[in-house]
C-alpha cells in the first residue's frame, strides 16, 4: 500500500476542490489580464506556474496544520500567523520572480518593492489562500471527531449491551439450576428411578444451557423443547399436581429468541403459583402470531395475588425483572413484560415483532397494560 491510497478520501477530495476552485480564479484573473493589459503569452504561462505552486503550497499547509493540530491552541494560533507571513513572502517571490525578475529586474530593491506594491489587495489575495485552506482543515477535522465520538458511543452501547446480556444471563442459569438440583434432591430419597429420569433431562438442560452462551438467539422450537425439559423435571416432583398446556402457532416455531427466556416466566409460575397450591394447577404457555408481531403467554390457574401470603422471603425478584431487561435490550422499550395477577391466577405475557415477518403493518396494542419503564422494575418482583 503507498503512501496516496492511506490517506482518507474525504482529504483527496477537499484538496482536489480546494486545487479546482483556484483553478477557476487563476484562469480568469490571467485570462483578463493578458487581454486587456499584458498581450503576451508568458503571461499565461505566468498563471499556471503560480497555480502549479499554490497546489504545492497547499498541500504543505495541510500538512502543516496537522502538524500544529497536536499542540494547545495558542501554539496552533502563534503557527497559523507565521504560516501566513512565510506563505506571503514565499507566493510573493513567486510573483515577483515570473513579473519582474525575469524582465531584468533582478535586485533586492526590486524585490522588496514588489513586495511592498503587494501589500495592499494582492496581500489579502494571498492570506485568503492560506486562511480558506486552513478552514477547510480544521471543519474536516471537526466532523471527523463528530463521527469518531459518534462511533466510540455505539460500540460502549454494544459493550455495555453485551456485558448486561452476560451478566442477566449469570444470573438466571445459577437461579434455576440450584432449584433443579434441589428437585433431584428430593427424589433421590424417593424414587432413584426417577432421579435418573431427572438427571438425564437435566443434562440435555445443561447442554442447552451451555450452547446457549455461544450466541444471543436460537430457535423458538428449541427453547420450547427446554421448557418441555424442565417441566418434566418438576413434573416428577410434583406428580399429578403439576399439568401442561402449549399452543404453539407452528408458523413461530423458526423464530428467533434469546436462550432461556421463557424459563423463568414458567419457574415463576410453578414456585409461587402451583407448588403452594394443595390441588395443583395447569401452567399454558401461548405463542401466536398477530399480524407483524409475536405475543407470548405464560398463564397458570395457581394462587395469583394470594401467592403474597405464602412467599417466605426467598424470592430475589432476579428471574421476572432480568427477563423484562433482557427483552428489553434485545426488543427495544416496547418489548418489556405486561403482568396481570387476579385471585383465579397470574399471567405474564410480552410481544416482539418478527423481522422475518411478510405484512408490516401496525403494531397491535396489547390488551393487557404495559407497566411504565420508569417505575415498573421494581415492582416487576417473582409474584
Amino acid at each position: 500500500m503507498n503512501i496516496l491510497d492511506r490517506i482518507p478520501p474525504i482529504w483527496k477530495r477537499a484538496y482536489l476542490l480546494i486545487c479546482a476552485w483556484y483553478f477557476v480564479n487563476f484562469a480568469i484573473s490571467t485570462f483578463f489580464e493578458w487581454r486587456l493589459f499584458r498581450p503576451f503569452p508568458y503571461v499565461l504561462w505566468n498563471g499556471l506556474f503560480l497555480f502549479e505552486a499554490l497546489c504545492v503550497l497547499i498541500l504543505l499547509i495541510f500538512l502543516y496544520a496537522h502538524f500544529l493540530f497536536r499542540f494547545s491552541s495558542v501554539v496552533q494560533f502563534i503557527g497559523h500567523f507565521t504560516g501566513i507571513v512565510t506563505f506571503f513572502f514565499i507566493m510573493g517571490t513567486l510573483s515577483y520572480y515570473f513579473t519582474d525578475y525575469l524582465d531584468g529586474y533582478i535586485y533586492f530593491e526590486n524585490w522588496k518593492e514588489h513586495l511592498t506594491g503587494l501589500l495592499s489587495w494582492h496581500a489579502l489575495r494571498f492570506h485568503d489562500q492560506y486562511i480558506i485552506t486552513v478552514g477547510v482543515y480544521y471543519v474536516i477535522r471537526y466532523f471527523q471527531g463528530l463521527q469518531i465520538q459518534e462511533k466510540e458511543k455505539s460500540e460502549l452501547e454494544i459493550q455495555n449491551r453485551e456485558m448486561q446480556i452476560s451478566l442477566l444471563k449469570s444470573q438466571i442459569n445459577p437461579h434455576f439450576l440450584f432449584n433443579t438440583l434441589n428437585s433431584i434432591s428430593t427424589l433421590m430419597h424417593s424414587s432413584k428411578e426417577q432421579a435418573r429420569k431427572v438427571i438425564t433431562q437435566l443434562s440435555d438442560i445443561f447442554r442447552y444451557a451451555l450452547d446457549s452462551q455461544r450466541g444471543e438467539v436460537v430457535k423458538l422450537t428449541h427453547e420450547i423443547d427446554f421448557i418441555e425439559n424442565y417441566i418434566r423435571i418438576q413434573q416428577v416432583r410434583f406428580g399429578d399436581r403439576l399439568k401442561f398446556v402449549k399452543t404453539i402457532d407452528p408458523d413461530c416455531l423458526s423464530l428467533k429468541v434469546p436462550p432461556m427466556i421463557l424459563q423463568p416466566l414458567v419457574e415463576n409460575s410453578v414456585k409461587y403459583g402451583i407448588a403452594p397450591k394443595e390441588d395443583g394447577g395447569t401452567i399454558s404457555l401461548t405463542v401466536r402470531r398477530n399480524e407483524n408481531r409475536v405475543l407470548f403467554e405464560v398463564q397458570d390457574d395457581g394462587l395469583g395475588t394470594l401467592a403474597k401470603k405464602v412467599m417466605d422471603g426467598s424470592s430475589s425478584g432476579i428471574g421476572m425483572a432480568n427477563t423484562d431487561k433482557r427483552l428489553r435490550s434485545y426488543y427495544g422499550p416496547g418489548a418489556g413484560l405486561a403482568v396481570q395477577a387476579t385471585h383465579e391466577g397470574y399471567k405474564v405475557t410480552f410481544s416482539i415483532i418478527d423481522p422475518d415477518a411478510s405484512s408490516l403493518k401496525s403494531p397491535v396494542q396489547h390488551p393487557i397494560h404495559q407497566l411504565n419503564p420508569e417505575s415498573h422494575e421494581h415492582q416487576l418482583h417473582d409474584y
